[in-house]
């Protein structure tokens, strides 16, 4: 199984360990800095760490970690030029399989620009990326990124994530891969089988989104379980808790 979404710096070793334990072999960890950024070198740091640091722990439980770097909403800052020319180097280092997370949470004037700017670099160097959608105000905010990403990035290279029974409507027919989010407070496993019982297994990504949240580092094995239980075809189930992830960011 591969966790498409999750932060591997905000989580203990331990939490590697049960991931290995129920069955995950890789992952895919994103950037997310839980504080104030002052400076460039708060981001590029945050960076360094997952690549290297991070990559090493996943691997001593034999999870093979793969790594999204980008700036999350959460982390606009001003001084954020020096940020986009270290993800271009990564790019061409081949040192990240997508650009992410990225996206809005407010409509702030100054995410746009940002969330843009990173979706122009993808598109030039045809990158995936990995947009984060918010708890709050979602419908509005699916719409204005939808806006967005048809303006300035292929649709083929888009991941679209945290998509819940209140928006899938939104993004099921717009070209994106979707990522479902098991986590409290975004979505339960049942809710997740829901939405692949309606919409077919194709378009689907499995998820933790484990940080610092209230997460569970075992919900994309969790969810693996109930659907064994509810007879879905064990060929489906593969596609959305590996192949669909493996293919999409070819892995």
């Amino acid at each position: 199984m591969i966790d498409s979404h999750f932060h591997g710096d905000s989580r203990s070793v331990e939490d590697y360990e049960k991931m290995s334990i129920g069955g995950i072999t890789e992952a895919i960890s994103c950037s997310y800095y839980p504080y104030e950024v002052v400076k460039p070198s708060v981001l590029t740091t945050h960076f360094k760490r997952i690549l290297h640091f991070e990559k090493e722990r996943a691997w001593k439980e034999r999870i093979k970690l793969n790594v999204a770097l980008g700036i999350h909403p959460a982390n606009v800052f001003p001084k954020y030029k020096p940020v986009l020319e270290e993800i271009k180097k990564l790019i061409n280092k081949r040192e990240i399989v997508a650009i992410g997370e990225i996206g809005l949470e407010t409509m702030d004037p100054e995410e746009v620009d940002i969330f843009t700017k990173q979706l122009l670099i993808a598109d030039e160097t045809e990158t995936k990326v990995i947009v984060h959608t918010p708890r709050q105000n979602k419908l509005n905010i699916v719409k204005k990124t939808k806006e967005i990403l048809t303006e300035n990035i292929d649709p083929k290279l888009v991941a679209i994530d945290h998509i819940n029974l209140t928006v899938v409507d939104e993004v099921i027919d717009e070209g994106y891969q979707i990522g479902l989010t098991i986590q409290p407070e975004k979505m339960t496993s049942n809710e997740a089988m829901t939405i692949l019982h309606n919409y077919g297994f194709n378009k689907f990504m499995l998820n933790s989104d484990s940080s610092y949240s209230k997460s569970d580092v075992l919900s994309v094995p969790k969810t693996v379980r109930l659907l064994k239980i509810n007879e879905c075809k064990e060929k489906d189930i593969e596609k959305v808790s590996k192949l669909n992830t493996k293919n999409f960011f070819k892995l």
